[in-house]
C-alpha cells in the first residue's frame, strides 16, 4: 500500500514539477538538461569548435543540450558530441552514439577510435549506477564509474580541458573529490538548482589536467 502511494505522490511531484514543464516546452528529454546548462553557464563551459564526449547519455538530455551550443550560422554544428550508454538512445541530428557498457574494454575502444587522435574538450558524465540500498556496495559502484570517466579523461582530455561528474554525498565521496584532486588543478562541486533537494546528487567539476608526476 505505501508503495502505491508514494508512486502516486512521486507522479505528483513529478507533473507540477516546473522543470519537468520546462523540459516539455523546450524539448528536452529529460529535466536534466537544466542541471548541465547551469554548470555550463557557471563555469563558462562549452564553446563552438569543442569536441565532447557524454558517457551515460541515454535520454539524451545532456547531448541535446550539447549540441545546441554549437549550432553555429545556416545551422551548422561547429564541434562534434560523442554520446555512449548501454542503453539505446533516440537519434539526436549531429550527434555521433555508441551503444555498450562503459565499462567494457571493447566499448572504451569502439569510443577511443571515435574520439581518434584529437584531444576533447569536455567530457560530461550524468552516469549512476542501479543502486541497491547498501551503501558500501553503492559507494563502490559510484565510485568505479567516477574512476573510468576520470582515466578517460586523462587519457583524452586537452591539458586545460574539463570533466563533469555525478556523484552523491555520503560513503566514498571525499574520496571521489580528493581523486579529482589529485588529477585537476580546479575542483568544485555544483548543486544545481534543477537538482532535487531530497537527492543527494552533487556534480563534481575538475578543469585543467595537472602534470603527471
Amino acid at each position: 500500500m505505501a508503495k502505491k502511494k508514494f508512486s502516486k505522490e512521486w507522479v505528483q511531484r513529478h507533473i507540477n514539477d516546473p522543470y519537468v514543464k520546462m523540459a516539455q516546452q523546450k524539448g528536452y528529454r529529460a529535466r536534466a538538461a537544466f542541471k548541465l546548462i547551469e554548470i555550463l553557464d557557471t563555469e563558462k563551459l562549452l564553446r563552438k569548435g569543442d569536441i565532447i564526449v557524454d558517457l551515460g547519455s541515454t535520454p539524451g538530455s545532456w547531448s541535446q543540450v550539447a549540441r545546441e551550443r554549437l549550432v553555429g550560422e545556416g545551422g551548422i554544428i561547429d564541434g562534434r558530441v560523442i554520446a555512449l550508454d548501454i542503453l539505446p538512445m533516440e537519434p539526436i541530428a549531429g550527434v555521433e552514439f555508441i551503444q555498450g557498457d562503459f565499462r567494457e574494454d571493447e566499448v572504451l575502444f569502439q569510443l577511443k577510435d571515435l574520439v581518434g587522435e584529437k584531444k576533447v574538450d569536455l567530457v560530461i558524465s550524468d552516469m549512476a549506477p542501479n543502486l541497491s540500498g547498501v551503501s558500501s556496495a553503492d559507494s563502490a559502484r559510484i565510485e568505479h564509474i567516477v574512476e573510468l570517466a576520470v582515466d578517460f579523461s586523462l587519457a583524452h582530455l586537452k591539458p586545460d580541458g574539463a570533466l563533469i561528474v555525478k556523484a552523491f554525498h555520503g560513503s566514498g565521496f571525499s574520496q571521489i573529490v580528493e581523486m579529482f584532486k589529485k588529477h585537476f588543478k580546479r575542483v568544485v562541486e555544483r548543486k544545481p538548482k534543477a537538482s532535487r533537494d531530497r537527492s543527494s546528487e552533487t556534480f563534481i567539476v575538475g578543469r585543467g589536467l595537472k602534470e603527471p608526476k
